[in-house]
């Protein structure tokens, strides 16, 4: 008998996936269109709604279980009777893909990062995100890091910690044995000017660390508004040429950084590009880890062909005023 509704009943958790909570987060009626042989149901935008990203210099897994109990109806209104409901688990990220990916793309089940370089000062360790369920080892320069999953959401994506002055780093399938991505670590010897460290969310739901090396300028825009007051004393009918007649209020500013790359390979314009698409973005700036904003919009790609050195410059905002006003 033909297909006439489905009930879904879409459940997303963190933890273990034995710990289903007993109510379902959303609860989805939806018949069919008299001319389609199917029923499309899109729950991406839902499940977003339950990952919640934070981050404090922390690099903790922001993964959700997800699961839709469909039940299929017949034309009668019945449930079939033969393999209903049927149940579908997926481990949900806040990634995105590409157009030209097409539709429910499956993003890496490796290494989550785009490109094949990481750079780093001299002497400072990183941070590599990986999909522990489809990573078996990680061996940088010889040295091999079994990854294991427990199967809790906080192990899904892990951060393996790559040494000060790393070289190569290569990520392997489950089986340890078939190489799946080789990373090179570049080391910068910056001593001129201060590297800052930027870390947002990329395409796979992961947070990346990208450092700008060069020049940085740091500038202030000041907002405020103006009323003319009255000066006159009524007592003397005189006024003080010390008060003026005009008056600021709802003073604050906004702080901008301008952050250059320095000289990166080509293969970093993806890195550079998921920076800009992100919703997501921190630095590393005086100690603190604060919120930024890209504020360049625009974005050249530049090739070794066509630029010979490749340096890209970027300038961020602070996500907050610089005078405290939360209330």
């Amino acid at each position: 008998m033909a297909l006439k509704r489905v009930e879904i009943d879409l459940y997303i958790w963190e933890g273990l996936i034995t710990n289903q909570p007993t109510t379902p987060q959303y609860e989805i009626n939806k018949s069919r269109i008299d001319t389609h042989n199917n029923i499309t149901v899109e729950i991406g935008e839902l499940v977003r709604d339950y990952l919640e990203v934070s981050f404090n210099d922390d690099y903790l897994s922001q993964t959700r279980w997800v699961r839709a109990v469909v039940e299929y109806f017949t034309q009668a209104d019945e449930p079939y009777t033969y393999n209903n409901p049927q149940v579908f688990d997926y481990v949900a990220t806040d990634g995105y893909g590409y157009f030209e990916d097409g539709t429910n793309p499956e993003l890496s089940r490796h290494a989550l990062i785009s490109a094949d370089n990481i750079y780093l000062p001299e002497n400072t360790i990183g941070k590599l995100p990986i999909f522990a369920e489809g990573v078996g080892k990680v061996t940088i320069d010889s040295v091999d890091t079994e990854i294991t999953d427990n199967g809790n959401t906080n192990q899904k994506i892990q951060y393996v910690t790559i040494p000060q002055n790393s070289g190569t780093i290569q990520v392997y399938d489950t089986d340890d044995s078939t190489l799946l991505k080789t990373i090179k670590v570049k080391n910068i010897c910056e001593p001129k000017f201060t590297p800052y460290k930027i870390t947002f969310l990329n395409k796979y739901g992961a947070f990346q660390d990208l450092y700008f090396f060069k020049k940085s300028m740091e500038s202030t825009n000041v907002s405020d508004e103006t009323f003319k007051r009255n000066t006159i004393a009524n007592s003397t009918a005189s006024y003080n040429t010390y008060e003026g007649q005009k008056q600021r209020y709802n003073i604050n500013s906004n702080t901008t950084l301008n952050l250059n790359t320095g000289f990166i390979s080509e293969d970093m314009n993806q890195t550079i590009e998921e920076l800009f698409f992100t919703e997501n973005v921190w630095i590393r700036y005086e100690g603190k880890t604060l919120p930024v904003i890209p504020k360049t919009k625009a974005l050249q790609y530049k090739t070794s062909l066509n630029d010979k050195l490749i340096n890209y410059t970027v300038d961020f905002d602070f996500a907050f005023d610089k005078i405290n006003n939360v209330r």
